[in-house]
């Protein structure tokens, strides 16, 4: 009998020494993706810029009788969405654009991709001009007499970053002001801010 008790508690000390041990490694396994998750794995914020911006095609003409202007324009935007995370990041449909004096006229779609982590993803986009809309601003006239067009063009990536199996939204917004120079077809004053949500 004194050899089944004995037994028994080393048997009692073994299942309460593997069951510690256990839950030592389960909490050390935690903690470690804790830290991991709050320092290396931290979602940061995508970045978009405007690496160049250049005027592809320009055209424009003056009827004096009609008191109309006719005016083309189509700007060639670079731009780069940097993804700063440990994770990709994939972004889902989205569109650039194009404002005159707060008025909508140009706009081209942006299509759904992903970027890998730490990549920097260059996107070229063409964006024209709907002159209609254009021509219908009663300040168009004057600001082409003058020789400079004071346009503005916005970009808004909304996607998610996934980090340790957890899908975190994440919304990154380019905005830029800049002037067009007509009588020499350049870009100039241009003034960019940039915003990221999470």
């Amino acid at each position: 009998m004194d050899v089944e008790k004995a037994n028994h508690r080393r048997n009692r000390n073994r299942t309460c020494c593997c069951v510690g041990t256990t839950i030592c490694i389960i909490i050390a396994i935690v903690i470690l993706v804790l830290i991991l998750a709050l320092t290396v794995f931290k979602p940061k914020r995508p970045v978009i810029s405007y690496d160049h911006m250049s005027i592809e095609d320009l055209d424009f003409s003056f009827d004096i009788t009609k008191f109309k202007v006719y005016l083309n324009v189509t700007l060639d935007i670079d731009l780069s969405v940097k993804n700063p995370n440990k994770a990709g990041f994939k972004y889902s449909n989205s569109t650039a654009y194009l404002n005159y004096r707060g008025q909508l006229v140009g706009e081209v779609p942006i299509p759904a991709d992903q970027i890998s982590a730490g990549e920097t993803k260059p996107m070229n986009i063409s964006l024209t001009l709907l002159a209609d809309r254009l021509l219908s601003n009663s300040d168009l006239y004057s600001d082409v007499k003058s020789g400079v067009l004071a346009l503005n063009s916005n970009v808004r990536l909304p996607g998610k970053v996934k980090i340790l199996g957890f899908k975190i939204h994440a919304v990154s917004t380019s905005t830029c002001d800049f002037s067009v120079f007509i009588s020499n077809q350049t870009i100039r004053d241009q003034t960019c801010k940039y915003k990221t949500q999470l």
